[in-house]
């Protein structure tokens, strides 16, 4: 075995798949940049317990099965570890995401102004329903380029499950910290967020996709949809 010393920190921020290290009363002593955005999802305490839940019996490491979810985080897996009786680690391994079923053609792309694609919708939609919408958007969002009908399809049938809804609360915000690989480029990302006190789900899995054939990621749940679009320039 090499006696080589090696700081494995840096491999381990570069890591996609969150990683936390906890001491023994729940006090996080380290975690790497995927876990930071996720704590923006969940709480500290929630991620401890479930590490104590599925630690091993014995000094070493267990890895589980399971699925979990927050916003647009998706687990299969988990492994939990420790090798003394004052830390203990996790790792969340990550859904894999299903790949596009056509090919994203940058071609199909026009630079948009998506607040305005967006208020257009949203206008078309108030015509058959008359819901209370309170809409929140970023106006300092740069153009960018977007398949304008694919994109106007989706938030028509976004909005639709929302049809019976008193009221809709919808914005529109650049993420910070979050980005999408697209054809070897990282791009920015832009989420959509649309919820209210119930919706219907009968169109959920056309919009799921209708998004993943244009590279936006979609989270749809009981009374929320997030949709995060990619910031192409």
């Amino acid at each position: 075995m090499s006696t080589i010393s090696i700081d494995f920190e840096t491999f381990i921020e570069w890591d996609n798949s969150p990683f936390i290290l906890f001491n023994s009363n729940g006090k996080i002593l380290y975690l790497n940049n995927v876990a930071e955005i996720l704590f923006g999802y969940v709480s500290k305490k929630e991620l401890y317990d479930i590490a104590l839940a599925y630690a091993p019996q014995t000094f070493g490491y267990k890895t589980t099965t399971l699925s979990l979810g927050y916003d647009s985080f998706s687990f299969y897996a988990i492994t939990v570890g420790y090798e003394n009786e004052d830390q203990i680690s996790i790792r969340f391994y990550n859904t894999p995401r299903t790949k596009p079923t056509s090919l994203f053609r940058k071609d199909k792309l026009i630079i948009t102004d998506i607040n305005m694609l967006l208020e257009a919708n949203i206008a078309l939609f108030k015509t058959k329903n008359s819901n209370h919408i309170q809409l929140l958007v970023d106006q300092e969002l740069p153009l960018f380029k977007i398949n304008q009908n694919s994109f106007s399809k989706i938030l028509r049938k976004t909005l639709n499950t929302f049809r019976v809804s008193d009221s809709i609360d919808i914005s529109l915000t650049l993420l910070i910290g979050e980005h999408i690989i697209i054809e070897n480029k990282e791009e920015s990302i832009v989420q959509l967020s649309i919820k209210a006190n119930g919706r219907y789900h009968d169109e959920d899995n056309e919009i799921q996709s209708l998004a993943n054939q244009n590279h936006i990621s979609s989270v749809l749940k009981e009374c929320t949809i997030k949709l995060k679009i990619p910031l192409i320039q």
